[in-house]
């Protein structure tokens, strides 16, 4: 199903991605990312990192590319749940939902490719996610901004399909020059000031007023 651990969700959501976002240029794309992909057969590392490279010179696109695959990502991982672990994870309290939730995120990341890893810790209402070997923040040279777009809009995807509303910041890319990529997601349910933390995260991003002068904070998909 796989080579070098590249999974075909990941495959199969860039490839919806960019047929959204960037139609014209689909025929460009697929010289790498092809239906073979899709069919159990792997593209390979190298034409992977290709297309990665060249979406990040479509600009603006990149980041939106990328907030359409996490979510079909998301989508995709969900729909091909058992119905009945659908069904448990729905019948849960909101908290509970919220942690079970961090599993299934650990699980896609997994799925998209094997050398990526995550760890979860709970602290006030709020999940740090830490993501291992990004698929996505592979990088020769540091980037302005965090290539960490995927992971975050599939969190906030998996987590409203289960009717928990929540955002997802980035706090450090390995694709800006960190050494690890860390999320923070605030869970419904935990405490009231967890959202607060998020938002605090948020207005420390680069650009923004809250930002301090070095530019250090957080970045959000949308």
């Amino acid at each position: 199903m796989r080579e070098a651990g590249i999974g075909r969700v990941l495959v199969a959501s860039l490839h919806q991605g960019i047929a959204d976002i960037l139609p014209t240029r689909l025929g460009f794309y697929e010289n790498w990312l092809n239906v073979r992909g899709f069919r159990g057969k792997p593209i390979g590392l190298a034409p992977l990192h290709a297309v990665l490279s060249f979406l990040r010179q479509e600009g603006a696109a990149y980041q939106t590319i990328m907030t359409r695959a996490g979510e079909y990502a998301a989508d995709w991982t969900i729909d091909s749940m058992p119905r009945v672990e659908r069904a448990f994870i729905r019948a849960m309290p909101a908290w509970v939902r919220g942690r079970l939730l961090l599993r299934l995120a650990r699980r896609l990341v997994r799925n998209s490719y094997d050398g990526s890893g995550a760890t979860v810790r709970v602290r006030r209402g709020t999940a740090r996610i830490d993501v291992r070997a990004s698929i996505f923040c592979t990088v020769r040279e540091r980037v302005p901004q965090p290539l960490c777009g995927f992971y975050a809009a599939a969190f906030e995807r998996l987590l409203a399909r289960f009717n928990l509303q929540s955002r997802a910041v980035v706090l450090a890319c390995r694709g800006t020059g960190e050494t690890t990529c860390v999320l923070m997601v605030a869970l419904p349910g935990g405490r009231p000031d967890a959202e607060h933390d998020v938002t605090a995260a948020i207005d420390g991003a680069p650009g923004h007023p809250g930002a301090d002068a070095s530019g250090a904070g957080a970045w959000r998909t949308k």
